[in-house]
């Protein structure tokens, strides 16, 4: 059946178009009935603005979870991005073994990295504990900080093929099934994404821009589940979500008033003529 239901459990910016208001609206585009889990709600995302509203939903999660049980309620597949403590990541892996269709697919962004550094709110026992979410998912869509935070890989901002291959195979090693490892550049011209499927590594390469916004991960997440659960191969979803997340930044770097997110939702359409 063509018409899946999707679960993203992931925190909502009420403002700044990441995470749950850029998940929910991009897997829906993608024809797929979208189911959400709130893991934290925040006024706004917390790059660049101040005295943003938060409140933690934690302990909501597991009376969710037994009500969902209960009413039977399964899902084709389970995605999760950005999660907010190693109590959440403890009761996002009970859901993943309670709710589950046949044929279930489970997808981890283990967002909690970048350009070599953990996010602030992150130490060493959150990485441990991603580690065992991580590598018990079907695909999981790191960039290559927390590539190697989940596989203690020296980190490298100068890299070359052999390097990306190493750390791969560490990622193989650690119990990675299928990996999309977005980020990776062996130019000053391009970047691109590798997908590491079985006994089978593709490098989808495109045009780097030179400034990014803010939320594009998870755009490029919820773009490759929404094309893989139309059933596209990792490869062609990893190419479709890439170059559709090229497409909403160039759509936003010339508006300076836009600077909190990336204008993704004029082109949805793009998205959709793509997924045929």
């Amino acid at each position: 059946m063509d018409y899946k239901r999707i679960l993203t459990v992931q925190d909502i910016s009420c403002v700044g178009q990441c995470s749950l208001t850029v998940a929910l609206p991009i897997l829906s585009a993608a024809g797929h009935e979208t189911a959400i889990l709130p893991s934290a709600v925040l006024s706004t995302h917390t790059a660049g603005f101040s005295g943003y509203t938060f409140r933690d939903l934690t302990e909501d999660i597991p009376a969710i979870n037994a009500h969902w049980q209960k009413e039977k309620i399964g899902f084709d597949a389970i995605y999760t991005g950005y999660l907010g403590s190693t109590k959440q990541i403890e009761y996002v892996k009970n859901m993943l073994s309670t709710l589950g269709n046949k044929g279930f697919t489970s997808f981890v962004d283990p967002a909690m990295a970048d350009n070599g550094k953990l996010y602030p709110a992150f130490d060493m026992d959150f990485v441990n504990e991603m580690k065992t979410l991580a590598f018990s998912a079907d695909i999981i869509l790191p960039n290559i900080t927390e590539a190697c935070m989940l596989t203690g890989f020296a980190y490298k901002e100068k890299y070359d093929e052999a390097y990306i291959n190493e750390l791969l195979a560490l990622l193989r090693a650690g119990g990675a099934k299928t990996v999309i490892l977005t980020g990776v550049s062996y130019c000053e011209a391009t970047t691109g994404v590798v997908v590491l499927e079985g006994g089978s590594k593709r490098y989808y390469e495109h045009r780097k821009l030179p400034k990014g916004s803010h939320g594009t991960g998870d755009v490029y997440a919820s773009a490759f589940v929404g094309a893989y659960m139309k059933g596209k191969s990792a490869y062609e979803a990893a190419g479709i979500a890439a170059e559709y997340t090229v497409r909403c930044i160039e759509n936003t770097v010339d508006d300076a008033s836009h600077w909190y997110g990336v204008k993704f939702e004029p082109l949805l359409g793009s998205y959709i003529e793509m997924l045929k």
